[in-house]
């Protein structure tokens, strides 16, 4: 079955505007659920995670909720109220991913038709939905990888501003190869040779080729950028943990390039622009998805 059935435009079907599936090239799938009603997905939030033995965490970055989940199946035991919906089914192919939903009542339109007629949905299949059925429905997404860009020392004391000017970059280049899903302003320690607030930042995206990513990426900041010194710095894996301590440090004192370089070559981050931001850059990479965080010295 196709999108566009039925059930698009029933005033009762609230489609989701995005969801992702980000695999880690082994045994978990994180998928990105991008709302058009943050309190239906408050109340998935909830329920998904009381139910499903497959979901390891859940959290909320901006209008995104975040399922970390292991591949496999597991049949759910749906209980109106307490656990109302879930995820049933993680499935990974060659280039998809296959989720199932299942739930009842309300519970069930929110976990089958109106994910199904999200943006990135390939295909799907559903079972009859409404009023106080149970329900379940499978999607089919791309399968997709998280690549992570940081970027630092983009502007002047006159002129510019980093994270502006990255979040401008990274909506322009959001698209079915890459959806732009995250952003995060990452303080450092303030270097005499900062411009202002010394502050760098990352950006995520769930890529289908990122070779093709990174290039346009390069290519619109190296015309944007008002600095000698910019440093641009990529990693295409499915988290940064190899450079938490590196980011830790440059929050808490000014570090050399060799340090840097050396990091980037232990956690294989690519440096795309070598300038002096580069040190600020690959510290901002661990701090992806966490902008709360983030912006703490």
């Amino acid at each position: 079955m196709k999108k566009n059935d039925e059930y698009a435009g029933k005033k009762w079907v609230v489609p989701y505007k995005n969801i992702v599936a980000i695999h880690d090239g082994e045994g978990y799938v994180e998928i990105v659920e991008q709302t058009n009603c943050f309190g239906g997905a408050c109340w998935a939030r909830y329920h998904y995670q009381r139910t499903s033995p497959l979901i390891v965490s859940v959290r909320n970055v901006g209008n995104t909720m975040r399922y970390l989940t292991r591949v496999g199946k597991e049949e759910l035991n749906l209980t109106p109220s307490i656990a109302a919906a879930g995820i049933e089914a993680v499935e990974v192919g060659d280039d998809t991913i296959s989720i199932t939903y299942a739930g009842l009542g309300g519970g069930g339109v929110g976990a089958t038709i109106s994910r199904a007629l999200a943006e990135d949905v390939i295909d799907y299949d559903h079972t009859e939905i409404g009023g106080s059925r149970s329900s379940k429905g499978t999607i089919v997404l791309p399968k997709r990888k998280r690549v992570l860009i940081g970027v630092d020392d983009t502007d002047t004391k006159e002129e510019g501003a980093t994270w502006s000017l990255i979040h401008n970059i990274a909506t322009e280049l959001s698209g079915k190869n890459a959806y732009y899903i995250s952003h995060a302003l990452v303080q450092l320690y303030p270097v005499p040779f900062k411009t202002q607030n010394c502050v760098s930042t990352v950006v995520e995206f769930a890529c289908l080729d990122e070779g093709r990513l990174i290039r346009d990426f390069e290519s619109l900041l190296r015309k944007y950028t008002l600095s000698d010194e910019t440093g641009m710095v990529a990693l295409a894996k499915f988290d940064a943990e190899a450079l938490r301590e590196y980011g830790r440090l440059v929050k808490q004192k000014q570090i050399s390039r060799e340090t840097a370089e050396k990091a980037a070559v232990e956690s294989e981050a690519e440096i795309v622009i070598n300038g002096r931001g580069v040190i600020g850059a690959l510290a901002s990479l661990p701090y992806f998805a966490n902008p709360m965080e983030s912006v703490i010295l």
